[in-house]
């Protein structure tokens, strides 16, 4: 059984070209590289990486991903697999799985192909090399502190992150960010890469993000919402400016003081009326 283990960067000897590649040297064993470089010459020394193909069998690769056993890197996501998880590129010859015990229960927040997920590596039980999203602990060792100067500054960032208190980001800068679900319209998915304001630097480095737009540009974007709602419910709907928040923000995805502002722009451009509870286009 080889003592070379998959996800391990080792000091490779090059042997001769074969018809796939190369043979490289490591130590007592043989390992095909499967690269043409015509640069490669025979016993020059190379750093490679060790990886398996899927039968199994260990190859080695110039390509030293980021995303290792001891660090972590972006993947792009290339395939989502039912009941399985989702295939990333973390820069070398094979695909990795990211398993779905490692992902959300909830699917609608599984990330699709083109998201990016922050992996480092793990062996499973038998041997194979697997991707796994960064967890919470890592986020807060490698935490780049905010500057309360960031308040109200837009800031983009990759969701790595989501649970029913809401999604958690990585920013282009490392900051740490969380999203409430009042702060958002739609949950955004893991390795999503979202933009919003900061409105909130914490104690601790964090910052609190928001994906919703500035009241003036949201109110516009909600009265749009509302009347597209009235038009395909006939021109009416069963909700006005005393209707219950909770059920607003269920329809809506907005808080009850944002319907009402967009409801009000709507009554004062004589696009609505509100009567015995309800609301119509005029």
């Amino acid at each position: 059984m080889s003592e070379l283990l998959p996800g391990s960067i080792q000091r490779a000897e090059m042997q001769n070209a074969v018809t796939d590649g190369f043979l490289v040297r490591i130590g007592k064993e043989t390992l095909l590289l499967p690269e043409a470089d015509t640069e490669l010459q025979t016993g020059q020394e190379i750093e490679v990486f060790i990886y398996q193909d899927k039968k199994g069998r260990l190859l080695a690769t110039k390509n030293i991903p980021e995303a290792r056993l001891d660090s972590y890197g972006w993947a792009p996501v290339i395939e989502v697999v039912e009941n399985l998880g989702v295939f990333v590129d973390i820069g070398i010859p094979k695909e990795i799985l990211v398993s779905s015990d490692d992902l959300p229960l909830l699917k609608k927040v599984w990330p699709v192909s083109g998201d990016n997920l922050f992996v480092s590596l793990d062996i499973d039980k038998k041997g194979r090399l697997l991707a796994k999203p960064i967890n919470e602990a890592d986020v807060m060792a490698e935490l780049v502190p905010a500057s309360p100067a960031l308040l109200k500054t837009p800031v983009t960032g990759r969701v790595y992150r989501s649970t029913k208190a809401g999604s958690f980001v990585l920013t282009e800068e490392g900051y740490r960010g969380f999203i409430h679900p009042y702060e958002r319209k739609k949950e955004p998915r893991i390795g999503e890469t979202v933009t919003g304001r900061v409105i909130d630097v914490k104690d601790d480095g964090t910052i609190n993000v928001s994906l919703l737009p500035l009241k003036q540009e949201g109110m516009k974007d909600d009265a749009e919402n509302i009347l597209e709602y009235m038009e395909k419910n006939g021109g009416t709907m069963q909700f006005s400016d005393k209707s219950d928040p909770e059920a607003i923000r269920e329809t809506f995805h907005i808080s009850k003081s944002a319907f009402k502002r967009a409801l009000g722009k709507l009554i004062k451009e004589n696009k609505a009326q509100q009567k015995d509870g309800k609301t119509y286009m005029k």
